[in-house]
């Protein structure tokens, strides 16, 4: 069975700043990405999470109103809990708490503002990869759980 290309994945983008919706937009662009959704706008996450069902969503922890721990909490209430759905937080907050209360919260893996072109598009490349992985190795027990 042939592995998904990260390239095909779709992704969802959701930071306050349009600055960095755009920039992360182009990095994706330039990469091959095409399935990208992005919002400035985090009480539309979720809807969006519902209608795309992405398979990686980059997030800005510190947000007006809704911020990244509530959009986590919006998005682990609707994702089944079998699947895995990779989360990057993109954030300037560096400090260990905030860490380990998003890695709590959901998050695999962190991409610190300003961004480095290499390094966002080699984390979403790894996660990407994992989570390709974990979709082929559920078909599979499907597939076996079948012919038994």
């Amino acid at each position: 069975m042939q592995t998904p290309r990260t390239t095909d994945a779709r992704i969802l983008v959701v930071d306050d700043e349009r600055v960095n919706v755009i920039l992360l937009e182009r990095i994706l662009e330039q990469d091959g990405y095409s399935n990208v959704k992005s919002t400035t706008d985090a009480y539309k996450a979720a809807v969006l999470y519902d209608e795309f069902e992405p398979d990686l969503v980059l997030l800005d922890l510190h947000m007006p109103g809704l911020d990244g721990f509530a959009v986590m909490a919006q998005l682990e209430s609707r994702t089944p809990d079998d699947t895995f759905l990779p989360i990057i937080i993109l954030t300037a907050d560096i400090r260990p708490e905030v860490k380990r209360r998003a890695l709590s919260a959901g998050a695999k893996d962190f991409v610190t503002k300003p961004f480095d072109r290499t390094e966002v598009l080699l984390r979403i490349q790894n996660l990407l990869q994992t989570r390709f992985l974990h979709l082929r190795l559920d078909r599979q027990a499907v597939r076996q759980g079948q012919a038994t």
